[in-house]
Order: C-alpha cells, then sequence, then structure tokens
C-alpha cells in the first residue's frame, strides 16, 4: 500500500498528485478552456530564442516546453530543464529523447542550488504563483544567481488583475482551480518585486483576454 506524502505547502497547488502529474498536459489544455498550447507556442517565440543559447526551464514539468524551445537551437545550444517530480523527469525524458542537447535535472527550485553554471535564458511557466512570498524570494535568488549579466528572465503565469472584476465563469473557474497563493500573486506588482532583484527592461505579452502574461526581466550587464 502505497503511503500519501504530505505537502509541503498544504494550501498550494504546485505539489501535484500522482494522477495530476500523469496527465498535466492535458489538465492544463483542460483547465484553459483549450488555449494552452497556443499561448506557450507564442510565448516561446516571443522569447527570441538563439541557435546559441544555453536556456534553463525552471518547473519544466513533462518537457513540452522544452521541445518546443529546443526546435528553435542549434548544435551549439542547450537547455536544461528542473523539476522535482521522477514522474514528470520520466515524461520528460521520453518526450526529449531525440533534442540530444536537452537534459533533465531533478531538484527543487524552491531551495537554494547550484549548477555552476549561468544560462542566456531562465523561463519559468505556471509555477511561482504557487508557492508562498517568502518562497517565491527564494526562486528567485537562484534565478538570479544562475543568469548570465545581460541574460532574460521570462515569467510565463498570471498577470496582475482584479479577481472580482472577472466574469462569472471565469472567476467560477479560477477561484476553483487556483490556490490561495495565486489570489496572493496576482494582487502583486511583479515589476517592482523584480526591480528589487535589480531587474529591469521588462516587455510584457499578454495571452488569454489579458489574464496571462509573459513577463521579460533582464540582469543588468
Amino acid at each position: 500500500m502505497k503511503t500519501k506524502l504530505k505537502k509541503i505547502y498544504p494550501d498550494s497547488g504546485v505539489e501535484l498528485s500522482r494522477f495530476t502529474a500523469l496527465n498535466y498536459d492535458k489538465v492544463m489544455n483542460f483547465a484553459t478552456l483549450g488555449f494552452y498550447r497556443g499561448f506557450i507556442q507564442r510565448s516561446i517565440k516571443a522569447m527570441d530564442i538563439q541557435p546559441g543559447d544555453k536556456i534553463l526551464d525552471l518547473g519544466c514539468g513533462t518537457g513540452r516546453n522544452a521541445c518546443i524551445m529546443a526546435k528553435y537551437l542549434s548544435e551549439d545550444g542547450k537547455i536544461v530543464g528542473m523539476d522535482v517530480s521522477p514522474i514528470m523527469e520520466r515524461q520528460f525524458n521520453k518526450k526529449c529523447a531525440d533534442h540530444r542537447n536537452v537534459a533533465f535535472v531533478r531538484q527543487r527550485i524552491d531551495r537554494l542550488f547550484s549548477l555552476s553554471e549561468q544560462f542566456d535564458k531562465i523561463f519559468i511557466s505556471f509555477v511561482i504563483h504557487g508557492f508562498p512570498h517568502d518562497v517565491r524570494k527564494i526562486v528567485l535568488k537562484n534565478i538570479f544567481t544562475h543568469l548570465k549579466p545581460g541574460g532574460s528572465f521570462f515569467m510565463l503565469d498570471f498577470a496582475e488583475f482584479n479577481m472580482n472584476k472577472m466574469p462569472p465563469l471565469h472567476r467560477f473557474i479560477f477561484k476553483k482551480i487556483e490556490c490561495r497563493y495565486a489570489f496572493d500573486f496576482i494582487d502583486r506588482d511583479w515589476k517592482q518585486i523584480l526591480s528589487d532583484y535589480h531587474f529591469s527592461g521588462f516587455e510584457e505579452f499578454f495571452f488569454v483576454k489579458n489574464y496571462v502574461r509573459l513577463l521579460k526581466a533582464e540582469k543588468a550587464e
């Protein structure tokens, strides 16, 4: 009989059940009313990936995003996907098996870590909103440490909006699916938060009726 693991963040949805982890891409497609794949592809296109870029994909999940990014790379580029889940590791390695320059590292992103290298671009998609804010600060420290000077951080997640002004159906789905940390996330000024970590040069790309945003921030040279 399998023992159910105790969650580190009981009020969060970032720690997935086995069923959700095994069916993550399908769950995301359903939760976003079918918009997920489209805005992921548009977001990755907006990253302006160069053939030789070194990219760190934090909370990489099943490898769907890494496989899309890998299409923009030459043999000189590479992607390192990082996730704590062994279920995601198996899916990631299977999906990305044809990309020799894509690798997986099993590691918690909410603990300080060192990969002994820096990257041109760091990408995180629908992960950081699921942490308490003090834990998000640890994630941001990891991002700053592992990004090259002049490199770009891309955060694909919920935009800042007033949940009470959402159409009733959208508000119902958001409140039903998301955790309380997400409600906190959308109320914060993320450009100011990233400015406090010495990021600047912000660009924004909006999707799904402006409820989703790709926020680009640059690390100073």
